[in-house]
């Protein structure tokens, strides 16, 4: 019994429909667009990956559907359309026109609505000409690599975040600060730095031990990085007991004043600590230091800046913020 697709498909090269009934049984999930960007294969594997049978693709330029919520073009329509210098925006990883020969390849997040499931896609679309050299078609082909980018990104994180806290580590955070530190010196931008210590913590863990108080540094750095919630920030471990804050494009005044946010963060998990001299539960010192970054001049200042603040915080009797001194 011939498919819907013999009828639908144009014979690209004159021929019977063979070739559809082989693209139909390929291993991997293919469809094909016509000139007029509508479907004209929707083969079995891409059935199975997006969950949306063929009789309801074929024939309408509802591709987009499988893949995402909201409609925007795929690879193939990029091609069909010669929309290549789309691709920055329409996917996080691509090869540049002429890298691939004729087509293109790009890779990309997509939230699959009909499986219900974000699934990460490698996507090849090549063109179909024929003798006059006129486009005829595009065959787009996907491929699943999901397991292979949540592996990565594991490792990713492995080497960014801290093993314990979950938060940022101390390498994450030197490149953080080198980084905004240079675009501060360029834009002449003020830039804020916190250091923030545990109060009392070895006396924590002498009293409940150090599991209690690996659980005691969680919670701390969790209370910190929700008061610290601008997309620039970065709320990061800085070692021991110790966190840190980098506060791009911050005023002094903003940044004390995300410093008593953090402060009150950290007191309203009313974790007890009998052994604490401020209070019966775990508090915080912060140093904080801002400056706006001199031409020569290095972040070390800045971060020597935040920690006389924060001694200076300690001395005056903890479960504060200091401001450095101007």
């Amino acid at each position: 019994m011939e498919s819907v697709l013999d009828h639908r498909l144009p014979m690209l090269d004159g021929g019977h429909s063979m070739a559809v009934r082989l693209m139909q049984h390929l291993v991997v999930p293919t469809f094909v667009l016509d000139a007029n960007r509508r479907v004209s294969i929707w083969n079995k594997a891409c059935e199975r990956l997006t969950g949306i049978p063929a009789e309801h693709m074929v024939g309408t330029r509802d591709h987009w559907q499988a893949f995402y919520h909201h409609e925007r073009y795929c690879l193939a329509d990029v091609l069909a359309l010669d929309l290549a210098d789309r691709l920055t925006d329409l996917y996080s990883a691509h090869a540049e026109p002429g890298e691939f020969g004729l087509g293109l390849r790009a890779e990309n997040w997509c939230t699959m609505p009909r499986v219900g499931e974000r699934r990460y896609l490698a996507v090849d679309a090549g063109p179909i000409f024929d003798d006059q050299g006129k486009l005829i078609a595009v065959v787009e082909t996907l491929r699943d690599m999901t397991e292979q980018k949540l592996a990565e990104l594991q490792l990713k994180n492995l080497a960014t975040q801290d093993g314990l806290t979950g938060v940022p580590n101390r390498r994450t955070l030197d490149e953080k600060l080198q980084s905004e530190w240079a675009r501060a010196q360029r834009s002449a931008t003020p830039i804020t730095f916190m250091l923030a210590d545990v109060d009392y913590f070895k006396r924590y863990n002498d009293t409940y031990g150090h599991q209690q108080g690996d659980e005691c540094l969680r919670a701390v750095a969790g209370a910190i990085s929700t008061a610290v919630y601008r997309p620039a920030d970065m709320a990061a471990r800085y070692g021991g007991e110790d966190f840190a804050v980098i506060m791009p494009s911050t005023e002094q005044i903003g940044g004390h004043a995300v410093a008593e946010r953090i402060c009150a963060a950290v007191r309203s998990l009313g974790i007890p600590h009998r052994a604490s001299d401020v209070t019966d539960h775990v508090t915080l010192s912060i140093g904080v230091a801002t400056t706006v970054p001199q031409p020569g001049s290095a972040p070390a200042t800045l971060v020597a800046a935040a920690d006389e603040a924060l001694y200076r915080a300690k001395r005056t009797g903890r479960n504060r913020s200091c401001l450095a001194a101007a």
